[in-house]
């Protein structure tokens, strides 16, 4: 799987615009599902946050992320 955190972007706001055209019957179901999906993204970027700790932690010494597009800025170093 690639999946990146931007792809997480492109789905919660998928989620939120079915949320914004539904309607009746069919707002309970977005509701639902997207509720599901916050769900699963919160614990993506639980991940994601703790893979920058660890690269945090090496000192940024790391060759690529499964999560992160670019090598993150490490602030606070000197």
């Amino acid at each position: 799987m690639k999946n990146k955190l931007s792809d997480l972007r492109d789905h919660l706001f998928v989620a939120l615009e079915n949320l914004a055209d539904a309607e009746g019957d069919d707002l309970d179901k977005a509701v639902k599902k997207a509720d599901a999906v916050s769900n699963v993204a919160k614990v993506i970027v639980d991940s994601a946050r703790v893979e920058v700790e660890y690269i945090r932690h090496v000192g940024g010494q790391v060759e690529s992320s499964v999560f992160i597009e670019s090598k993150p800025a490490i602030s606070g170093k000197s």
